[in-house]
């Protein structure tokens, strides 16, 4: 029964990502790095002045408090267990397209952030809130569209990535000898699930706030020891960009088998740890504090940067410059603990499993930021009762503990599914809105020019400031 189903799931997965989504996110990331000149790379170093650029209310969230939510929700498993993956099954080559389509793809990232700032909400206590649905609802007057969109972003952040985060997390334990495939995953997945439902039923605000002080570090320290490997190996280097480079252009390979070739698998595994155009930066983004909508659509291209040009990276060249072997037999955890055994001996998969266990635990406590925003705006733009909370959160802990036991294959693909899904509705939408968040680019080109520190105001490019909440 599980693997029929596993079976559909991959069906449904390989024909949503190629051809339609694949083709969807190329032609969306060019057309809007052409219609920008540029922005992610033209303006690179405006972005990264904006993130030093000072917040005036102390009580608001600023540019770079955004920027570091929605960064802190894409940095986790995926930068360890995703590229492991793409290079495991698709070859090194994944690599290539993995950074080609972060580049097309931070042109998306910028235009989905800055619609979120143009049609974000003002709360009555001061601070803002928005996202796609927020501006599917103002910009296109789709409110039934925009809920579906809250729908998939339930489906993803609740069930998907909770799934495949759980069933990650275990599978770095599949190294040790105590690692038991009938009973191990059960109880890892029921002990997360335990530690989960405490958090999110009240308790555990200690172990949230230390966990969410020491990722940071740990997120640090993995690039280091990254490093650390490569320069040890600096003789593979030039072999090792050599191996990347063939792969990626060995078209012969790739149109033989399209759906396992390491294009595709670039750019699920770059796309799932970056989320660019998938819309659920935005709901950080719509958080920030800033005189121009286009300041954080500019600091969210920097957030796609770090995710995929220097974590997933890091990863890649760490494995990669080992030389250790690669098959389908070592995908995921093994794989990257593997390559750094062969530089650290035992200590070397310990510090991988914590941290996994430290990135994967604050990614589904984080994944539940982008949920509430979902709930709420379905709910009427109320927040939801304490007892339907309360339901959600057992549910949600159930969820953990059902990705802990089941299949690689069905994890990856309920994950990549239930994404593609707010995919195929948030790029058409910005497609759509997109002379929006171009115009509001040119506005505050144009006053940079000036001299001036750019301010919004919704009549200088054309929109009707009646019908923006918080620009008025």
């Amino acid at each position: 029964m599980l693997n029929n189903v596993t079976d559909v799931l991959n069906l449904i997965d390989n024909v949503m990502y190629y051809p339609i989504l694949i083709i969807i996110m190329t032609i969306v990331g060019l057309y809007f790095t052409a219609r920008t000149r540029g922005v992610q790379i033209r303006l690179f170093p405006e972005s990264v002045r904006l993130l030093l650029e000072p917040n005036d209310d102390d009580n608001s969230i600023s540019s770079l408090q955004a920027m570091l939510v929605s960064t802190a929700s894409r940095v986790g498993t995926g930068n360890i267990i995703g590229v492991s993956t793409a290079i495991c099954l698709g070859g090194p080559g994944a690599c290539f397209w993995m950074w080609l389509m972060c580049i097309i793809g931070a042109s998306s990232a910028f235009v989905e952030s800055t619609l979120a700032q143009i049609y974000k909400r003002k709360h009555h206590e001061g601070h803002s809130y928005g996202g796609p649905a927020y501006y599917i609802e103002q910009g296109l007057h789709q409110p039934k569209l925009a809920a579906l969109f809250c729908i998939f972003l339930l489906a993803t952040y609740a069930v998907g990535f909770n799934l495949l985060c759980s069933y990650n997390l275990q599978s770095t334990f599949m190294e040790y000898p105590f690692y038991n495939p009938s009973t191990t995953p059960i109880i890892i997945g029921g002990l997360l699930a335990i530690l989960i439902a405490y958090c999110l039923l009240g308790g555990g605000k200690r172990i949230i706030k230390i966990t969410s002080t020491v990722v940071p570090f740990m997120g640090v320290s993995y690039v280091i020891i990254a490093l650390i490997v490569i320069i040890l190996n600096f003789q593979n280097v030039p072999s090792m960009f050599g191996l990347i480079f063939r792969d990626a252009f060995n078209f012969q390979a790739i149109f033989s088998g399209v759906v396992g070739s390491c294009m595709v698998y670039g750019i699920k595994r770059g796309l799932f740890s970056n989320e660019a155009g998938v819309g659920s930066a935005p709901n950080a983004s719509a958080s920030a504090n800033v005189s121009h909508p286009a300041k954080q659509g500019l600091v969210q291209t920097l957030s796609v940067y770090i995710d995929t040009l220097l974590l997933c990276t890091a990863t890649a060249l760490m494995c990669l410059s080992t030389g250790v072997a690669r098959d389908a037999a070592v995908s995921g955890a093994p794989y990257v603990q593997n390559a750094i055994h062969s530089m650290f001996g035992a200590p070397g998969p310990v510090f991988i499993t914590v941290a996994m266990i430290l990135f994967a635990f604050t990614t589904l406590i984080g994944n539940l930021y982008y949920v509430d925003n979902a709930l709420i705006f379905l709910n009427k733009k109320r927040i939801p009762s304490k007892k339907f909370m309360r339901i959600f959160h057992i549910l949600s802990a159930m969820i953990v503990f059902v990705g802990a036991t089941i299949p690689m294959d069905a994890a990856w693909a309920a994950a990549d599914i239930t994404m593609g899904g707010m995919i195929l509705i948030n790029l058409p939408v910005c497609l759509l809105l997109g002379k929006t968040a171009i115009d509001c680019l040119k506005d505050y080109e144009k006053q940079k020019k000036a001299g001036s520190n750019p301010i919004f105001k919704g009549s200088d490019i054309g929109l009707d400031e009646e019908e923006l909440d918080y620009w008025k």
